[in-house]
């Protein structure tokens, strides 16, 4: 009997087929998705339910009062700039008044600068000599005493850590900013000085005890650049496998993040231009405020927002199902502005009277509307308005049948009707509040 042979064209498409499927096989094995450990989504349920941080722009840019950017804003060359840690002194820095004051506030962690843009760390660096300990008369390890007393009070602490940097010589190529004044020489090894980072966020993560998490920015400096993220948050997860780490580059959040950020816009806004091709994740929201106009201390920024406008930041945050990290920027000296300090009070007040509206909630049934925003926890609905148009509230249908309805902070019953067009609510004037009229709805 005589075999069958197989045509040329077909040995052809067959061997192809075969080198295809190896290919993919291997590319298959060689990815490698993130697995978020049981810690790290205890920490993000911890998260979400923590509603609102303090961020704090801290640097020895603070002496110039001009902002954490201002480096690069007056084009300051890097020896020139070098001599500012010889003038940062701040001997009125006491973290237990800091942190007592986040607790005031209602405020569940810390973020803080470790390394800023301008490549000076706030800590006890062994792997570079720029830092507080060595160059400033201060010499104190002002990272080391917060965590100690985050740690003392119950609250949790992020770092964030500048993946962009000004002073680096390995910085290279050169992004989008910190071009042309700095005096630094047009070449550099840009996987050294990834070496270099990933071994200061090592002593981070060891030397300082528990760390919630890693807030990342300066992506966007050179955001089509090779950033070793994959190495670098294996690196996180792996020191510290419950820490979070989030990055401020405006995209949809890479593989291996854990919480998505938005900076100065609520989450799917894009009211500052900075995240045009920003989507929304599944992961995690945050978004980040300044309390004023200014991120680190600007001596004449009294542009502070009112009392109202934050706390009607926090609810519409937490409507989005979003944390609210609202910064500061303290003084050289040590301490915060007496104002921002006052405005902290008083919402550490309201949310002493409304916290449970907000602490522990997500996002409710109906999305943000122009009057205002809802939150639930469990089976109770929180009708936040914002905006008042008339007495009665109509909304669409919630899903779930209401059997009860009351003014959240006295506990007044409020008429209400459902039918097939919805959910009507009635508030009297002498009722409703300028800031947030809270109504509670029990639904089953």
């Amino acid at each position: 009997m005589e075999s069958y042979k197989i045509p040329s064209h077909m040995k052809k498409q067959s061997t192809l087929f075969v080198l295809l499927l190896i290919l993919s096989l291997s590319l298959l094995a060689q990815e490698k998705k993130y697995t978020p450990t049981p810690e790290n989504m205890k920490s993000r349920e911890w998260f979400q339910d923590a509603k609102f941080g303090l961020f704090i722009h801290w640097g020895v840019y603070s002496v110039l009062g001009d902002g954490e950017w201002v480096m690069n804003n007056q084009k300051i060359p890097i020896k020139t700039y070098e001599k500012l840690p010889a003038f940062f002194n701040p001997i009125e820095f006491n973290p237990a008044e800091w942190v007592k004051m986040v607790k005031d506030a209602g405020m569940q962690y810390i973020t803080i600068t470790s390394k800023h843009h301008d490549g000076f760390a706030m800590y006890d660096s062994k792997v570079s000599d720029y830092n507080i300990v060595k160059k400033t008369p201060y010499g104190k390890d002002v990272l080391k005493m917060l965590a100690d007393e985050c740690r003392k009070q119950g609250i949790k602490l992020f770092f964030y850590h500048s993946q962009l940097d000004w002073h680096h010589p390995d910085y290279f190529p050169r992004g989008n900013t910190g071009v042309g004044y700095t005096g630094r020489e047009e070449k550099g090894d840009m996987n050294k000085y990834l070496d270099y980072m990933d071994a200061q966020l090592t002593e981070l993560l060891t030397n300082y005890g528990d760390v919630a998490g890693i807030w990342f920015d300066g992506m966007w400096d050179k955001k089509d650049d090779d950033w070793r993220l994959e190495k670098t948050y294996a690196l996180i997860h792996q020191l510290q496998p419950a820490a979070l780490v989030g990055s401020n580059h405006h995209r949809a959040p890479y593989e291996g993040e854990d919480f998505q950020m938005f900076e100065k816009d609520l989450p799917g806004h894009n009211t500052t231009g900075f995240a045009p091709e920003q989507k929304i994740g599944d992961l995690p929201k945050e978004t980040c405020e300044t309390i004023n106009n200014s991120w680190g201390f600007n001596l004449q920024d009294n542009r502070n927002k009112s009392r109202k406008e934050l706390i009607q930041y926090l609810v519409k945050a937490a409507g989005y199902g979003s944390n609210f990290l609202l910064n500061v920027g303290p003084m050289p000296n040590g301490k915060i502005q007496p104002e921002h300090v006052e405005l902290l009070k008083q919402m550490g007040e309201w949310n002493k009277q409304y916290g449970e509206t907000i602490y522990g909630t997500r996002g409710g049934p109906l999305s943000a509307r122009d009057w205002g925003v809802m939150t639930q926890k469990g089976n109770k609905i929180y009708v936040h308005i914002l905006k008042w148009h008339d007495e009665t509230l109509t909304l669409p249908k919630l899903g779930k049948k209401v059997v009860n309805a009351k003014i959240f902070i006295d506990k007044t019953p409020v008429k209400f009707l459902e039918n097939d067009f919805g959910l009507s609510i009635k508030v009297p004037k002498e009722k409703m509040n300028d800031v947030n009229t809270v109504i509670e709805l029990e639904v089953k």
